[in-house]
């Protein structure tokens, strides 16, 4: 919103408020759910089957990224700068690592997975 000057405190908190009341939908919630695993962004909680499942902060940072990038191939490096950061020197192996034990909590088979696709010779693709 735009107030012209001069403008009195009652208009700018009378806007204020409108632009509040505008950000607040009736569910805030960001739940997105594929098969029987949901992922609520906004509570920081993946769920299978209805059921809580214990996933540390990088996992869900990495799950995050890949169902708002469903379809797209992310390189291990697009990884870990987005979920690690750019400042941060670990190896592309760390990302491995945080997919594996991911499809292990995720995926009905972890040998054969089928969410999170690896792209040999460049990342993973997440197909949920």
């Amino acid at each position: 919103d735009y107030v012209t000057k001069p403008f009195s405190p009652r208009e700018l908190r009378a806007r204020l408020k409108a632009v509040m009341r505008r950000g607040q939908g009736d569910d805030t919630r960001q739940v997105v759910r594929f098969g029987d695993i949901e992922v609520d962004a906004s509570a920081c909680v993946v769920r299978r089957a209805g059921t809580p499942v214990d996933v540390t902060t990088m996992e869900f940072k990495l799950l995050s990224l890949f169902v708002r990038r469903k379809g797209h191939v992310l390189t291990r490096g697009q990884l870990l700068d987005e979920v690690w950061g750019s400042d941060v020197h670990v190896t592309d192996r760390v990302v491995d690592t945080h997919v594996a034990n991911l499809r292990k909590k995720i995926e009905a088979d972890p040998a054969h997975p089928r969410l999170i696709a690896s792209v040999r010779g460049i990342g993973y693709r997440f197909d949920g």
